[in-house]
């Protein structure tokens, strides 16, 4: 189990507290006046999916989570749950949505992603930095508008809603950023 400085943490990262693990979802970096500096965190913890936020001084340390990874295809959902089979053992596993938070929103069937374990239960996955999906329903382009900075809603085939161009119809296929949700190009 290694240990990080409290001032290193990133978000997205596991780490362990007592027996639980929590995900860091956000973290603020604050220096008032003339005190000394902390670090605000607002973590989930992965096995109750609770929220909880911590004021830590900068020389705090915590305990990093060593994962295991492991790729896997994701099959289908059902319910509340996700499906993915390991790509080497053709093995099925379950991930609650909790776990899988809002990456649910980037997961189409039969794509090739990276999971995290720790020890054999799964916390989470690593996505691709961009994904693939089509427009199930937008606005139709305005004809003759010109403004540059002019976007419309579109819904996408897994649920998520991104600000496209007014030249983006229904039926598309655009790539998504998977850090910000943010439309990038057509695909």
């Amino acid at each position: 189990m290694a240990s990080i400085q409290a001032t290193r943490l990133k978000k997205g990262m596991l780490v362990k507290v007592q027996q639980d693990l929590f995900r860091v979802l956000e973290l603020q970096h604050v220096t008032p006046g003339n005190l000394r500096g902390f670090v605000r965190v607002k973590f989930r913890n992965i096995r109750n999916g609770s929220l909880s936020d911590q004021k830590l001084r900068s020389e705090d340390t915590l305990d990093r989570a060593t994962l295991d990874e492991r790729e896997m295809q994701y099959l289908y959902q059902d319910g509340d749950a996700y499906c993915f089979m390991d790509t080497s053992s053709y093995e099925q596993q379950h991930i609650s949505s909790e776990a899988l938070g809002d990456s649910v929103q980037y997961l189409k069937a039969e794509m090739t992603i990276t999971v995290e374990f720790y020890g054999s239960e799964p916390v989470g996955i690593e996505l691709p930095p961009t994904v693939d999906l089509q427009v199930t329903d937008t606005a139709p382009g305005i004809k003759g508008a010109t403004a540059s900075a002019q976007v419309k809603p579109a819904t996408l085939e897994t649920g998520l809603v991104v600000q496209v161009p007014p030249f983006v119809n229904t039926g598309d296929l655009i790539r998504v950023s998977t850090d910000t949700g943010e439309y990038l190009s057509r695909a």
